[in-house]
């Protein structure tokens, strides 16, 4: 057997695959088992009892830009984040990696009582290389956020700030989208500092989460290993489920 797979030299994919058949070095054996795949977001819904449809009033998840939106990609995102908000209602939302401000603008107006606080690194130390590698633009200050003040949102707050030396001091959490930088240590380490200020009941959701994808694209395969990290050191307990098409993981803190 040692000797067949000197003799032959296989496709990468294939040898991945191979590997995790034998269960040797499987990357995400942790992951594997915690993922739950949903055909659609009425069997979110399902999952939790929810009866309520989100509110989808932004066009531009209509758009399609680049083979990465192929299969309405952008609306399954909004519907799994508008669906969540919308039928926990949170006091409290964290939006890591604000953008123009559309998962803020998603977040406000599903839960319109809540406060959406929205975190954005400032653009010179992702040109200084503090914010790691995999990161998806550097906005200018003034276009971070443009769009939700463009729509006047009153419940959003900004905050410029490196999530690698920023502290989530915003109380309870109830809802929090971690889509900042992709690095795996970037996804790690967000989300053990906002792990550490949820209850049971509360969300945290990753996007640029996909298992599909995870020999396609690098920025989603560094994200699905953060929390493959998560998931070993035992800060992740519990299922995390995966609407089809879309690119969330959705992820309920038990209790």
């Amino acid at each position: 057997m040692l000797e067949t797979w000197k003799r032959y030299t296989l496709p990468a994919r294939i040898r991945r695959s191979a590997r995790r058949l034998l269960d040797l070095d499987d990357e995400f054996i942790h992951l594997r088992t915690a993922l739950t795949e949903l055909d659609n977001v009425e069997e979110l819904r399902k999952v939790f009892g929810w009866k309520l449809e989100p509110v989808l009033d932004d066009d531009s998840i209509y758009e399609f830009e680049s083979i990465e939106d192929i299969n309405l990609r952008r609306v399954r995102d909004a519907e799994c984040i508008g669906t969540i908000v919308r039928n926990t209602s949170p006091s409290v939302c964290l939006d890591i990696g604000t953008a123009e401000g559309r998962s803020a603008a998603l977040m406000a107006v599903n839960a319109p009582k809540s406060r959406v606080i929205t975190v954005n690194i400032p653009p010179e130390e992702i040109h200084s290389g503090e914010g790691g590698v995999l990161t998806t633009v550097a906005f200018e200050r003034e276009k971070i956020g443009s769009y939700y003040r463009k729509r006047n949102l009153t419940n959003v707050e900004q905050i410029l700030a490196n999530t690698a030396s920023w502290e989530p001091n915003i109380g309870t959490i109830d809802v929090a989208l971690v889509d900042g930088c992709h690095d795996t240590d970037f996804v790690y380490h967000d989300s053990r500092k906002v792990l550490k200020c949820m209850k049971p009941g509360s969300f945290l959701l990753w996007h640029d989460f996909n298992f599909d994808l995870v020999d396609k694209k690098a920025w989603i395969r560094e994200v699905c290993l953060g929390v493959e990290k998560l998931i070993g050191a035992g800060l992740v307990k519990g299922p995390i489920l995966h609407v089809r098409n879309s690119w969330l993981g959705i992820y309920k803190i038990p209790g």
